[in-house]
C-alpha cells in the first residue's frame, strides 16, 4: 500500500512533468500584464516554499500568501478571554501552536501556564472530551480555532454529547466569505485566487459561487503537491488569456461540487454563521462559527460572559497584518529572523504551523523574491 501510494505521489513531483508544467506557464504568461494571485491555505504556502516554486514563474507572476493559517488570524481577545479563564482556575484545553499565539498583552496560554494558569495541550477534540470525561470533578473550557476542516470533528463531538464539566470557545472561521472579501479588496488588488484543497473538500466548490459571481476573478482549486499548484497557475494564466473567468476544479480526486454532505450536516446542525473579526484582516460576514442557541449550555461565551473575539493587538513594529493579507512577504518586516524566530516568536505568523513567517523561517528564507515595497529590512 506505502509503495502504491508513493507511485502515485511521485506522478505529481515528477521533474519532467513540472518543467513542462513551467514551460506552459511561461508561454502563458506572454504578452499578459502583472498577474496577482492569492491563495489562502498554509499547506500551499508550505508546498510552494519549500519545493521553490516562486522562482519557477516568470516576472509578471506573482503569487501571495492570504490568510490560510487558522492560528493567525484567531482574535487576540479570545485568546485573553481563555488566558484569564485559567489563571481563574478552569483548565483550558487547545491545540500546542494555538498555546503559543499571544493575546493583547503579549502573553500566550503557554506563558500563562508558566505563571500557574491550567493550561493543557491536545491534538484534538475528542481528546479534550476524554480528559473532561475523566475528570469529573474539574472545569474544562476548550478554545477551538480552525477552519471548516477541522471544525465538523468538533460538531460531531457535541452532537454525541458532551460531559457536563467540558465548555468551548468556539474560534472556528468558514474560508468562503474570507475569499469573497479579499477578492473585491481595491487595496489588495488580487487577480485571481488558488482555493483551499482541504477546507473546500467540505464546503465544495458551491460555497465560492456566490463571491465568485461578484467578483469575476478566476478561482482555481488546488492540492498540495508541486504539480497541483503549476497546473492551478497554469489554469489561471490560461483564464487570462481567453479572457474567460471561471470556476475551475484541478483537484478532482479529493473537490467536489457539493462538498462533504454529512460533515456539512453537522457542522450546520451546531454553528451559525455571524459576522467575526479575522486577526489581521477584518470584521467578515458569515464567517464565525458561532454555537446554536440550542447550545448555550456548553458555550463558554455564556457560561463565563465573554464577549465575541475582536482585535488585533500586534507587537510595536510587528507587521503581522500585512503578512496575512499578503501586502508584504516575511522578510519585510523588521522583527523576521532577528527577534521574532520560530523559537522566539512575537507574532502569530511565526507561531502557526501554517503562518507564512513560520514556513518561511523554517525554510530559511531571509530574503523575498521580488521586495514589493522596495525595502528589504532582512536584506539590508
Amino acid at each position: 500500500m506505502k509503495s502504491e501510494i508513493k507511485q502515485i505521489l511521485s506522478r505529481y513531483r515528477d521533474p519532467i512533468l513540472v518543467k513542462r508544467v513551467v514551460e506552459k506557464i511561461h508561454e502563458a504568461a506572454k504578452h499578459l500584464s502583472k498577474i496577482k494571485i492569492m491563495h489562502v491555505c498554509g499547506t500551499h504556502e508550505w508546498t510552494i516554499t519549500h519545493w521553490g516554486i516562486r522562482s519557477l514563474l516568470p516576472e509578471n507572476v506573482e503569487v501571495r500568501a492570504g490568510p490560510g493559517c487558522p492560528v493567525c488570524v484567531t482574535p487576540a481577545s479570545d485568546i485573553d478571554a481563555a488566558i484569564k479563564l485559567a489563571l481563574d482556575g478552569v483548565h483550558v484545553l487547545t491545540y500546542g501552536d494555538m498555546s503559543r499565539a499571544k493575546g493583547s498583552k503579549m502573553m500566550s496560554l503557554e506563558d500563562c501556564r508558566a505563571e500557574g494558569g491550567k493550561i493543557g495541550v491536545v491534538y484534538s477534540f475528542m481528546d479534550a472530551v476524554k480528559i473532561a470525561k475523566s475528570n469529573p470533578n474539574l472545569e474544562y473550557v476548550f478554545l477551538g480555532a480552525g477552519f471548516e476542516t477541522t471544525a465538523p470533528l468538533v460538531a460531531y463531538g457535541i452532537l454525541k454529547g458532551l460531559p457536563e464539566n467540558l465548555k468551548i470557545i468556539s474560534s472556528h472561521r468558514y474560508v468562503p466569505p474570507a475569499v469573497g472579501l479579499l477578492a473585491e479588496s481595491d487595496d489588495l488588488e488580487i487577480d485571481a485566487f488558488i482555493n483551499p484543497g482541504h477546507a473546500s473538500t467540505i464546503s465544495g466548490m458551491k460555497a465560492y459561487k456566490q463571491y465568485f459571481d461578484r467578483c469575476r476573478k478566476p478561482m482555481v482549486f488546488a492540492g498540495f503537491e508541486p504539480l497541483d499548484v503549476l497546473l492551478a497557475i497554469y489554469a489561471i494564466l490560461r483564464q487570462f488569456k481567453e479572457r474567460k473567468p471561471r470556476m475551475e476544479n484541478e483537484y478532482g480526486r479529493a473537490v467536489t461540487w457539493e462538498g462533504h454532505i454529512k460533515a456539512q450536516e453537522n457542522l450546520f446542525r451546531v454553528f451559525d454563521l455571524e459576522e467575526g473579526y479575522w486577526r489581521g484582516v477584518a470584521m467578515i460576514p458569515e464567517s464565525a462559527m458561532i454555537l446554536k442557541p440550542e447550545f448555550s449550555r456548553i458555550d463558554a461565551r455564556n457560561a463565563y460572559g465573554l464577549g465575541q473575539g475582536r482585535g488585533d493587538h500586534f507587537p510595536s513594529e510587528a507587521r503581522c497584518a500585512e503578512v496575512i493579507k499578503g501586502i508584504i512577504d516575511p522578510p519585510e518586516c523588521p522583527l523576521y529572523m532577528k527577534t521574532c524566530t520560530p523559537a522566539t516568536p512575537v507574532g502569530p505568523t511565526m507561531v502557526g504551523v501554517e503562518g507564512t513567517c513560520r514556513i518561511w523561517a523554517q525554510h530559511k528564507v531571509t530574503k523575498n523574491f521580488r521586495c514589493r515595497s522596495g525595502v528589504c529590512p532582512v536584506n539590508s
